[in-house]
């Protein structure tokens, strides 16, 4: 049986957040351990694209948390307790449902994790937007290169940059050597 057929016999082939039956895609949840059908979910395309793209979401779509938050499925658990506890800053029934809300540890650990990965700060340009691993950026000032009285000249382009532990810092090659740059002092190309 594929993860699709174990998780429409699961949930009745219905939304698992919603309860909607059109248009149902797998949603494997973010730091689950594996991809196997409990760490997965049936998601109907509107809750789907929310998820993906947070901030596009309605927030009264949301209210069906309300009822699949006491779900006995721990991914649904997760999912509900995630979206709940990122609405709570914006509306008073979210909030009060998640203090309603009870998990067993190991599900709310996976649930926590999930929102630490998901709200982590992430490096951004002159411009605030989020820099990622492969991009290319170029310098807008001219940049000190510290240990060295070289400098990297505004308009140098740096291409493939990585990212690193600290959001502030990414890094690359300009003018053939390795370092890190600050990313506010980058635009996206």
């Amino acid at each position: 049986m594929t993860i699709e057929q174990a998780l429409k016999q699961r949930s009745d082939s219905k939304c698992e957040l919603c309860a909607s039956d059109s248009n149902l895609t797998v949603h494997a949840v973010a730091a689950s351990p594996d991809s196997s059908a409990g760490n997965c979910v049936l998601l109907c395309e509107t809750c789907h694209s929310q998820i993906e793209n947070p901030e596009t979401a309605d927030t009264n779509h949301w209210r069906c948390l309300n009822d699949s938050m006491w779900s006995q499925v721990p991914a649904v658990q997760v999912l509900a307790y995630r979206h709940l506890t990122r609405l709570a800053d914006k509306t008073d029934w979210a909030q009060d449902l998640v203090e309603m809300m009870y998990m067993e540890d190991d599900v709310k650990e996976w649930a926590d994790k999930g929102l630490v990965d998901d709200n982590a700060e992430k490096p951004r340009d002159v411009n605030g937007v989020e820099l990622k691993k492969g991009d290319d950026v170029t310098i807008i000032k001219d940049l000190p290169i510290k240990g060295s009285n070289n400098v990297i000249k505004q308009g140098t382009v740096v291409r493939g940059i990585s990212l690193s532990d600290d959001p502030k810092l990414v890094s690359g090659k300009a003018s053939g050597q390795s370092m890190y740059i600050i990313a506010e002092y980058c635009r996206k190309k």
